[in-house]
């Protein structure tokens, strides 16, 4: 896109983290948002949050993994702003455990979160998109969206699923010949409160309270945790998403670099042909 200036953008998982932090730097830009949660509480601080730095906000409560919310997200966007150029699909849960043992309720929550809520998104804002002269969708994955991310397997499903989506997406529009860019941020350690979910949130957005491991599966947990936590501040991933968004770039990476290894390894292992 050549300017974000009075662009309209929607972002969904937007009250903490990377969502918020990428309203952040497109409020920068001079653009006015739409922000979109579960958690009606933390939203309305985000709001507020916002407007007090001067940015032209409306906040709608969304639970993503439901059609009807992100329906009426997008009825609210054009209702509010007329229009809608950036779409940002941020929202992300997990449940950590393994596969086998890790319930169906778990399993179809991060499922319909991760993967359905992107889907919903952009089949509620795409026709609006193309209406534009120039517009954008981000989709925030995961590097554990490009390799194995052992016993959370919901959530690395959802996000190579996402990853695949995003591939097709960028695919479909040149096939339209669509000026709408497509980018897929794939973060590896970011310092965001993703790894405080297991006691703030669940399925239906009800907290789980205290979740059982295994020992192993907890160590792995804990490994994760400490890499977020240690991770790059999320003010700088919204600050690569408006430069992705800006200079239509596809791969953004931040913090993964540490990953490339294993990139690296699961390619030869592929042009082998022995990749598990």
């Amino acid at each position: 896109m050549k300017s974000l200036e009075g662009r309209v953008a929607v972002i969904t998982g937007a009250s903490s983290g990377i969502g918020f932090a990428c309203a952040k730097a497109l409020a920068d830009s001079g653009c006015k948002l739409v922000i979109a949660s579960q958690n009606a509480d933390r939203l309305r601080r985000a709001e507020d949050e916002l407007a007090g730095l001067g940015a032209e906000v409306l906040s709608v409560p969304t639970d993503v993994e439901k059609r009807a919310d992100v329906e009426r997200l997008a009825e609210r966007t054009l209702e509010h702003f007329g229009a809608v150029h950036v779409l940002v699909n941020n929202a992300g849960v997990y449940a950590p455990g393994y596969a086998w043992e890790i319930s169906q309720q778990d399993w179809e929550w991060v499922i319909d979160v991760n993967l359905w809520g992107p889907v919903y998104g952009i089949q509620a804002f795409t026709p609006h998109l193309l209406e534009q002269e120039e517009a954008h969708v981000v989709n925030v994955a995961s590097a554990g969206g490009l390799m194995t991310a052992p016993c959370h397997s919901p959530y690395s499903a959802s996000k190579h699923a996402l990853v695949g989506l995003s591939k097709a997406l960028r695919a479909e529009f040149a096939i339209k010949q669509a000026n709408v860019g497509v980018t897929l941020v794939c973060p590896g350690g970011v310092a965001t409160s993703i790894s405080s979910q297991l006691e703030t949130t669940g399925p239906g957005g009800v907290p789980r309270g205290d979740v059982e491991m295994a020992p192993e599966v907890a160590a792995i947990f804990d490994a994760i945790d400490q890499t977020v936590q240690t991770g790059v501040a999320s003010d700088d991933v919204g600050a690569m998403i408006r430069r992705a968004i800006l200079e239509n770039e596809f791969w953004v990476l931040p913090n993964a670099e540490v990953y490339y290894p294993v990139f690296d390894a699961e390619l030869a292992e592929i042009k082998g042909g022995v990749a598990s």
